[in-house]
């Protein structure tokens, strides 16, 4: 095809940490490269309403710490599945075929899209329709296949072990066991990450069911060895052996309706039944999705930016950028679309958990000691 001369851009799915730097890095190198760059506003909805806007290097200029995205995002929009109310009534519509006729009226070349699992599911859908898309990875929650981490989950972990960090000054007071519920969907990642940061006792993830006489065992044992307090780090998606994940709520109108949420407190009400320990609980919810983005995030999210526009230069479409290694390289979109990456039990940061004598929650496992 002839050189790419009109570039979109859109951010799709939750917000996070480190995605200005993606649109500041395409912009930057777009620019350079003599290709004009068109911010969409609020993901795949608005180039279903045509709500763009030009950018420029005056509009990307002092973004790069700067949390959220300045052209806004939405996670309610798929294309091939929207939500329309009528007669009273939601019903689904496949209204792809106004986003594909407005890619071309805009005269675009080429679409960045920046986003997690459920963006690159449809941009596989209009990569098979004919649109030429390169795919960032973006998640805080680090499930994305194919690429080792994505940008945005380095923020989140700083986020979170600060909070549990002061959260272990007043569990050290009152000599309270102090259960604090993580983000991270179905993938222990972020839980499993910060509780190592901040020197959890128990970290409980979905990738490893804990036993609820194991979880109390571990929770007393720490008051054993001499220590007064203990901390829980709870994954939102973990679950007790034999039992499901617990659901905050269901969001109607969404392509993915179901919310997590609300172990963190059945976890305590746990220990406090089960122990004579004393449990509060603290759920950091999204506040560990806002800020600034770390220095690594930072970098990260303008590698893989850099990335994606040496892909547009290319005319390698179809492709999403990751991190293998030390190394940015891509891969195909459709080879990420499905299962999220979750924590294998034999990764080394659950072996290092492991040694330092944190418990999972597992019948024999251990006492949890630090």
């Amino acid at each position: 095809m002839a050189r790419p001369r009109r570039v979109g851009i859109l951010t799709s799915g939750g917000d996070c940490p480190g995605i200005n730097a993606v649109i500041r890095a395409v912009t930057k190198c777009c620019l350079g490269e003599g290709m004009d760059v068109v911010g969409i506003r609020d993901g795949f909805l608005g180039l279903l309403e045509r709500s763009v806007m030009p950018l420029t290097d005056e509009d990307v200029a002092g973004i790069l710490a700067q949390g959220g995205t300045i052209l806004g995002t939405t996670n309610r929009a798929n294309p091939f599945r929207l939500a329309v109310e009528e007669g009273g009534q939601t019903v689904w519509r496949d209204v792809s075929d106004q986003v594909i006729e407005n890619y071309f009226s805009l005269g675009l070349d080429a679409l960045v899209c920046v986003g997690g699992d459920g963006s690159m599911a449809i941009a596989a859908g209009f990569l098979d329709r004919g649109l030429n898309i390169v795919g960032v990875p973006k998640t805080i929650d680090n499930d994305l296949q194919q690429t080792d981490l994505t940008f945005g989950f380095d923020s989140a972990v700083a986020n979170a072990a600060d909070a549990i960090d002061k959260i272990q000054t007043t569990a050290a007071s009152h000599h309270r066991v102090m259960v604090v519920e993580t983000m991270g969907r179905y993938a222990g990642w972020l839980a499993l990450t910060a509780g190592l940061a901040s020197g959890g006792d128990i970290i409980l993830i979905p990738e490893i069911p804990f036993d609820p006489g194991a979880l109390c065992e571990a929770a007393t044992a720490t008051s054993r060895r001499g220590k007064r307090f203990s901390i829980v780090v709870v994954a939102e998606g973990a679950y007790p052996r034999g039992g499901e994940q617990v659901v905050a709520r269901r969001v109607k109108g969404s392509p993915e309706p179901v919310r997590l949420g609300g172990i963190g407190g059945k976890v305590g009400q746990l220990i406090e039944e089960n122990t004579d320990r004393e449990a509060r609980v603290a759920v950091l919810g999204h506040l560990q999705r806002g800020g600034s983005p770390t220095a690594y995030d930072r970098v990260l999210a303008t590698r893989f930016g850099v990335a994606a526009t040496d892909l547009i230069r290319a005319g390698s479409f179809g492709q999403m950028v990751c991190l293998q290694g030390a190394n940015i390289s891509s891969v195909p979109i459709a080879s990420v679309v499905g299962e999220p990456r979750k924590v294998p039990y034999d990764h080394p940061l659950v072996s290092a958990a492991h040694r330092l004598g944190v418990s999972f929650g597992e019948p024999g496992g251990g006492p949890a000691r630090r």
